[in-house]
């Protein structure tokens, strides 16, 4: 694999910031070499910068990420199969919502204690459907500006 790929797949599982010497020890690559191919990075719009001091941190463009997640589940969903994700997703929601008696994950997590496993099993499950319905909603709005654009 070629340095430039390296560092390529070392942004792209960045949340957080990481410093060019954080990532060329991770892509066995030397720190000007990761340093120049992140500041590429930067310019494609693949990832994005913040600073910590001196010191430049790079992470993936969470903006890119996402919308590329709504194109995706676009060509790979047809609208009946995302209207019917949805509706199975609210429903989802509202069954975690009757269990605990709150309004959000938020919520369940002040009300849990540090041993209730399936607990906080659901917990990271709601907050994932409620991700996962966000991203079919858009890209279902996406999806009907795109038609009415064309019109």
């Amino acid at each position: 694999m070629e340095p430039f790929e390296r560092v390529y797949e070392i942004v792209e599982q960045t949340h957080e910031g990481q410093s060019a010497a954080e990532i060329s020890d991770r892509a066995l690559v030397s720190e000007p070499t990761a340093r120049r191919h992140c500041k590429t990075l930067v310019n494609t719009g693949f990832a994005e910068t913040e600073q910590d001091g001196q010191t430049t941190l790079y992470k993936r463009n969470s903006d890119r990420v996402l919308m590329s997640r709504i194109r995706e589940l676009r060509e790979e969903v047809n609208r009946t199969e995302l209207l019917e994700g949805i509706k199975d997703m609210k429903i989802e929601i509202r069954r975690y919502e009757d269990r605990y008696d709150v309004v959000s994950p938020e919520e369940l997590a002040q009300q849990l204690d540090a041993d209730e496993t399936e607990g906080w099993d659901d917990l990271t499950g709601w907050r994932t459907t409620r991700q996962n319905l966000a991203v079919a909603q858009t890209a279902l709005a996406y999806d009907e500006a795109s038609h009415q654009l064309a019109v």
